[in-house]
């Protein structure tokens, strides 16, 4: 009892020196006299002494949601009405204190994991202050024991009292440094959603690095005045004029193509805007891949000659080289060939269509050597095509005549798809199928002129004026002696249907004429009303009448009659007659000799004649075509290199090379130049025409 009791005393007496020793240190501050006096009032030098009436007057002051601070004279330019006008409404508000939160939903997987921080930072705190506590209790119990020892240092302290120190010591120090920790509760999913993961190999990355020379760049800058500004809009108005101008003279078909066409442009403007800077670009690569592709026919254009025409007797082969076609033009006949004058390796095809019940859209096709997979142009018209010619001068300008008798000239520089200048019916366009027309010499102020023919019976002068076209008939084709009289006294005059017409080399005025009652008429630009001549020529319609290039004289027609025959203009008969056993589509006079021609037929078939070689029968005669279905209906030899053209009525154009037999030139004699040059092909041709005359007045 004593024991406890000096303890109880020893903890209290302690407890009352730490609370001494705690008061003890509180001193009362300096200045606590100055504070308690009584606080004077200050007033400023400037105030106003108002009377107490004054103070008690009442100022009432309606508060607005106006901002006073807001500007209210703001203006603005509007570019509707092209003036600054006053803006009517004003931004009132004033932001006084913002601040960005973010808030989280409790029932978010988010908000569940702070939640579940939140308790165990929690749980850890109440876990430390209880440890904490116990320490003390255990600080204080420890103290008496430690003064009973000092009083009583006789007595020794027993081993099994230290022991049980030692241990409490480091239960304590194992409950203060492992915290009591709360459960952790599963996070549940709503979804009831189960993650599986994979892990995959990844393979290595390599890196390819390649160096070059950086490209060059210029720094570029400008201001835009005022009037710089003022004269682009200018000159967008006169643009806007010229276009508006133009308009007006095109024809109402042409503006609902041109608008579609707009269309498209302008949905593809971005398009081709990065395109055209790499066109010229793209077109030498897909010329070099063609050229690659097709190399081996390029070699046997350029080198290959038929040895085996060594051991045959005066006969010669054709070879295929190139076959030109596109997909567009699958179903279309081809209806005109023609090279063009300046560029050997470009020639022009016209497509349409023959037949009166399957006349539907036309097509001019331009194709190059160079690139046999693909056209360098592309004109697509609401009418076939079923003639056309190249310019000489101009080799740009393409003028083509059209199944329902319009004409047109097409202009290469300008690459749109309608043409740029055509007839219309105000303008004197034909009532009938155009079948031929022909560029002439430009009239005596310069302007073109071209001339055309028709199933109609008028060849007509159109003549190229400020960008119109003006007609002059030239001629009416009238069948002779089928004048029928009405019993009113008047005469009707049967008109003939011109097919074919080619104009003389050198006499300007003169020009031949095939019509489809199987006449050829000569006529003369001067003279309207009557013909220089007439040749009962074909029985059928003549498809096409050709001076020969060298010999003034001489013309060659054909016909759907299964003949070609060779004339002498001063002759009213022919000087050869050739039977081909088929319908003779087209001839073509080669241009390097005066005696050799192709003609070809509806059955597929190809013929090359050389009269200084044979007389009699063609040198050779090839199918040319894969189905025999196919019908040739056009020929052309190029101007300088020998091959030849061909066209079907399945819209493919096939070029052919002539072996050696087939362009023989004359040998070379032991101490004699070999003559060349017009003088000898007029000579050759002479000599073949005397030995027939000689023969028909012999007979």
């Amino acid at each position: 009892m004593p024991q406890k009791q000096t303890r109880k005393q020893s903890i209290s007496m302690t407890r009352g020196a730490r609370k001494r020793d705690e008061d003890s240190g509180t001193d009362v501050g300096e200045g606590t006299d100055d504070w308690s006096q009584s606080k004077a009032t200050v007033r400023p030098p400037d105030q106003l002494e108002l009377t107490d009436a004054e103070l008690k007057e009442e100022f009432t002051r309606i508060l607005t949601a106006n901002n006073p601070h807001a500007p209210q004279n703001i203006v603005r330019y509007s570019f509707k009405e092209g003036t600054y006008k006053l803006i009517g409404f004003v931004n009132q508000m004033a932001v006084h204190f913002s601040q960005v939160g973010n808030l989280i939903p409790k029932d978010s997987d988010e908000g569940r994991r702070q939640h579940y921080r939140d308790e165990l930072a929690a749980g850890s705190q109440e876990s430390a202050k209880v440890v904490t506590s116990d320490t003390e209790i255990l600080e204080e119990d420890e103290e008496p024991k430690e003064a009973e020892t000092e009083a009583g240092s006789q007595t020794d302290v027993p081993a099994a009292a230290e022991a049980e120190a030692e241990t409490t010591e480091k239960v304590i120090e194992e409950e203060f440094m492992a915290p009591v920790q709360p459960k952790e509760r599963k996070l549940t999913n709503q979804f009831n959603f189960s993650e599986r993961a994979s892990q995959t190999f990844n393979n290595p990355l390599r890196d390819r690095e390649c160096q070059m020379e950086p490209p060059p760049r210029t720094n570029f800058s400008a201001t835009a005045n005022q009037w710089e500004i003022y004269d682009a809009y200018v000159d967008e108005l006169e643009k806007l004029e010229k276009t508006k101008e133009k308009e007006k003279t095109k024809t109402p078909v042409a503006k609902k193509t041109e608008k579609m066409t707009m269309r498209k442009l302008t949905s593809m403007e971005s398009q081709s805007d990065d395109i055209t800077k790499v066109s010229q670009a793209a077109k030498i690569v897909e010329r070099m891949v063609n050229q690659n592709t097709y190399d081996d026919v390029a070699q046997d254009f350029k080198y290959y000659e038929d040895a085996a025409d060594e051991y045959r007797d005066q006969e010669g082969t054709l070879l295929p080289l190139w076959k030109f076609q596109n997909d567009k033009a699958k179903r279309l006949a081809v209806t005109a060939l023609c090279w063009n004058p300046k560029y050997k390796d470009l020639f022009a095809v016209g497509h349409g269509s023959y037949d009166f019940m399957k006349q539907s859209r036309g097509m001019l096709l331009l194709y190059s050597m160079k690139n046999p997979s693909f056209p360098e142009y592309i004109f697509s018209s609401e009418s076939g095509i079923m003639c056309l010619d190249m310019h000489v001068d101009h080799p740009y300008l393409v003028v083509v005549g059209y199944y329902d008798g319009n004409v047109a000239i097409y202009n290469l520089k300008k690459p749109h798809s309608q043409p740029s200048f055509r007839s219309t019916s105000k303008s004197g366009k034909h009532t009938d199928p155009v079948w031929q027309v022909k560029w002439q010499k430009d009239d005596m102020d310069n302007n073109l002129n071209f001339f055309s023919v028709s199933s109609d019976g008028r060849i007509v002068s159109w003549t190229l004026i400020k960008s119109e076209l003006v007609h002059i008939d030239v001629i009416k084709l009238k069948v002779e002696g089928s004048t029928t009289e009405i019993p009113e006294g008047l005469q009707l005059h049967t008109v003939g249907c011109g097919t074919a017409f080619d104009f003389h080399k050198e006499i300007d005025y003169m020009f031949l004429v095939g019509t489809e009652e199987g006449k050829i008429y000569k006529c003369s630009k001067s003279y309207s009303s009557q013909f220089l001549d007439t040749y009962e020529a074909h029985n059928m319609a003549v498809d096409t009448v050709l001076w020969n290039p060298y010999h003034t004289k001489v013309f060659m027609s054909c016909s759907s009659d299964w003949t070609v025959k060779i004339w002498d203009h001063t002759v009213k008969s022919p000087m050869f007659i050739y039977d081909l056993n088929s319908a003779v589509g087209d001839v073509a006079w080669a241009p390097y000799s005066s005696t050799v021609f192709a003609a070809v037929t509806t059955d597929g078939k190809a013929h090359v004649f050389d009269l200084a070689v044979n007389k009699y029968e063609a040198i050779c005669n090839q199918p040319v075509v894969a189905k025999k279905k196919n019908k040739i209906t056009h020929v052309q030899f190029n101007p300088i290199h020998p091959i030849i053209i061909v066209g079907d009525d399945r819209g493919h154009v096939t070029c052919l090379k002539l072996s050696p037999n087939l362009r023989k030139m004359p040998k070379e004699k032991k101490g004699q130049e070999v003559q060349k040059g017009p003088a000898v092909e007029i000579a050759k041709l002479d000599k073949l025409l005397n030995l027939v005359r000689e023969v028909k007045t012999k007979t």
